[in-house]
């Protein structure tokens, strides 16, 4: 049994899309011959709290957490948020005008926080790191970005000791829609440390393709075969065996966060026009938003047209989550509006087609679109158009309402096909990254021998 050392931010007590991908792979990895040894934080300022993932942990894997010097609360103070209000949310690019103590704020965060916020825990990590290395006798080295600061760990980590290294990457580093806007010094460096990483990691893991196009649009020269995409997916063995429900209302599900270009703006429109119509009946349609929002997208939520039409509950943990989607009729998934929208695969995507329910997809055509209409299920409408929305809206309605309801059918717009789906298992995944973490540590070897 080899030994890897997982380097990541975002672990259990963690919540989020981010924490599955490692979860999961800290589950499966044993199966494929790797023992995880876990790398992270005591006292993370979480976006999201859900200490529920804790039992998710294996007893037996090793986790080892230490201290980091968070600059969170700092601003809070000085853009007068609430202790513990999450950060991310209101910190997107959106558009909006930002006040004069947010900017100063924003200003110091891409000025002096390079690659992220998190670089206070470097000195930490890379001193305790050093200590597992040797007592554990780690094989091999693999970091989960974002944040990007894991990535400036286990480089450095690999230069010290030599120990081959996978740098993950769930999102683009550099230029991707929730970077900070530097100016050119700070941007520079930035831009500096991505290029070393790539260079200095012997693979580099991207969880979407579009990563690792943008990789080599902006590192021509960088060597294709150095990337290995392996897709985020769902474990069949999250889904609970829930009784089958017929809802009183047509209920429409999203979760997870929604703030800047990441909104439902056309949803929201589409379903205020079919009010309008007389298309939907306010008494028989329930939307419901689990997760954390943006101030502007709580506002679409209190326009007067959907009133008695929203149900908006705080962040869910993953369990119950999970039970959400699958006693709804219809999921809402919303593809962020970037240069990069059309390589974008939202890991939530995987978690709604394991769940079997319709879904609804606002999404340009690309990664993702192509992925609904694989696997059958669901309907893609591009992000603005707000008549695809209602159309579609209207035909799951229809069925939800009318004779079809009783007699069990499904939406012609819903035809699920298994082969593909049990293709995106996390156990598949993991066994993929088993392989690439067996072939740098053999190559490696070979080398030393």
């Amino acid at each position: 049994m080899r030994k890897v050392l997982i380097i990541t931010y975002y672990f259990p007590p963690s919540g989020g899309p981010g924490v599955q991908r490692v979860l999961k792979f800290v589950k499966y990895l044993p199966q494929f011959g790797f023992e995880p040894v876990v790398l992270t934080v005591m006292n993370g300022d979480f976006p999201a709290v859900d200490k529920s993932l804790l039992k998710a942990v294996p007893r037996d894997v090793k986790v080892v957490r230490t201290k980091i010097f968070e600059p969170y609360d700092i601003y809070r103070k000085l853009t007068g948020k609430k202790a513990g209000a999450a950060v991310d949310v209101e910190n997107i690019p959106s558009g909006r005008k930002k006040g004069l103590a947010e900017g100063i704020a924003e200003f110091i965060r891409s000025t002096f926080f390079i690659p992220d916020a998190r670089i206070g825990w470097l000195p930490y990590a890379v001193s305790e790191a050093a200590k597992i290395i040797e007592s554990e006798k780690i094989d091999v080295l693999y970091s989960s970005s974002p944040p990007y600061t894991t990535a400036v760990i286990a480089k450095r980590l690999k230069r010290k000791t030599g120990i081959p290294w996978v740098m993950g990457l769930r999102d683009p580093w550099t230029g991707f829609i929730s970077a900070p806007q530097r100016w050119f010094l700070p941007a520079a460096i930035d831009k500096r440390m991505e290029r070393s990483s790539v260079d200095h990691a012997d693979a580099v893991e991207v969880a979407w393709e579009g990563i690792g196009k943008d990789l080599k649009q902006k590192y021509s020269e960088l060597d294709p075969s150095k990337i290995f995409y392996i897709p985020n997916g769902y474990d069949s063995e999250d889904y609970p065996d829930v009784a089958a429900v017929r809802n009183e209302k047509f209920t429409i599900a999203y979760t997870g966060s929604l703030y800047g270009r990441r909104n439902p703006r056309t949803l929201l429109d589409a379903v205020k026009a079919l009010r309008n119509d007389r298309e939907i009946s306010p008494e028989k349609f329930r939307i419901v938003f689990a997760g954390r929002f943006g101030s502007e997208v709580r506002e679409m939520f209190a326009e007067p047209e959907l009133r008695g039409m929203i149900d908006v509950k705080e962040y869910l943990p993953h369990e119950e989550s999970i039970k959400l989607l699958l006693q709804s009729d219809l999921l809402v998934l919303i593809v962020d509006e970037s240069e990069l929208s059309a390589e974008i695969v939202p890991g939530k995507v995987f978690e709604y087609i394991g769940g079997r329910k319709p879904i609804i997809a606002f999404a340009p055509e690309g990664a993702a679109a192509q992925i609904i209409r694989e696997t059958g299920s669901g309907v893609v409408v591009r992000s603005s158009d707000v008549s695809g929305a209602k159309s579609a809206i209207l035909s799951f309605y229809r069925e939800f309402t009318g004779k079809e309801r009783s007699s069990g059918k499904v939406s012609s717009l819903f035809a699920p096909k298994e082969e593909v789906i049990k293709e995106f298992e996390r156990r598949e995944a993991t066994k993929k990254l088993s392989s690439l973490f067996t072939k740098i540590v053999e190559r490696k070897n070979e080398q030393a021998a």
